[in-house]
């Protein structure tokens, strides 16, 4: 409609100076951003300015790196506007096999809580340190046709195992408990006992999935989120503006 009236008043202007034995001084019209500004309310100049005032901040006073590409063995698959991240590595398993492992990792996805009977001095220590931030893994280790799978909890130090997902593929061994074989030196259960958590640890420890990487991943993460918070901000910036 701006535009319209724009070229409206062109051709008036035009129809005028043809009528007239001498051509009026023209004052040079507004450009149609100039244009579709005047037709913004208050409100959403006003949403304008605390977004550009947010992108600001995020981007001159903590501004997110560039991500990193690998760690360890892993290759890094970021996924921009996604709320998680993919690492991939290939290694040689027991025997002559060859082992492809996939882990998918949450954004932070929960918090530690302190118990309602925790001392003040914890209180006071965890509100110093800050939160203590929780993402969610799924490990999954295939050989040929068989896959093991992995539900893990990341903290900022550790990084636990909640529970084993077991996919069987041909020729998997399953006794009558359910349980199945496969040949990684694990007999897994629905309920693991201690010996079997520990060994489960250790098969995760070798493959690189451990504390280290708990640890990267809480960085990446973080850094993630400043990207996709920016890039979720510019792009509400560019709606408005529309």
């Amino acid at each position: 409609m701006a535009r319209a009236l724009l070229r409206r008043r062109g051709a008036l202007s035009s129809l005028l100076s043809a009528a007239a034995p001498t051509a009026p001084r023209l004052v040079p019209s507004l450009s149609s951003a100039a244009a579709l500004a005047q037709l913004r309310s208050p409100l959403d100049e006003r949403l304008l300015r605390l977004l550009r005032s947010e992108i600001s901040y995020v981007a001159d006073r903590r501004p997110p790196h560039q991500p990193p590409t690998s760690f360890r063995s892993f290759a890094v698959e970021d996924r921009p506007g996604e709320q998680w991240v993919r690492l991939r590595a290939a290694r040689r398993g027991p025997g002559a096999g060859e082992e492809a492992i996939k882990i998918d990792a949450t954004l932070f996805d929960g918090v530690a809580e302190l118990p309602p009977d925790a001392s003040l001095f914890n209180r006071v220590e965890a509100l110093e340190q800050g939160p203590r931030l929780h993402l969610s893994l799924i490990v999954e280790v295939a050989r040929a046709d068989r896959v093991l799978g992995f539900i893990c909890s990341a903290w900022p130090d550790n990084l636990t195992v909640r529970h084993v997902l077991t996919l069987r593929g041909a020729g998997a061994a399953t006794d009558d408990r359910g349980a199945r074989d496969f040949t990684y030196g694990l007999v897994l259960r629905r309920k693991l006992e201690p010996a079997e958590r520990e060994a489960v640890k250790k098969f995760l420890q070798e493959r690189e999935v451990d504390a280290e990487l708990a640890e990267f991943l809480h960085d990446y993460v973080a850094n993630k989120e400043k990207m996709e918070m920016l890039r979720w901000l510019k792009t509400v910036e560019s709606f408005v503006e529309k």
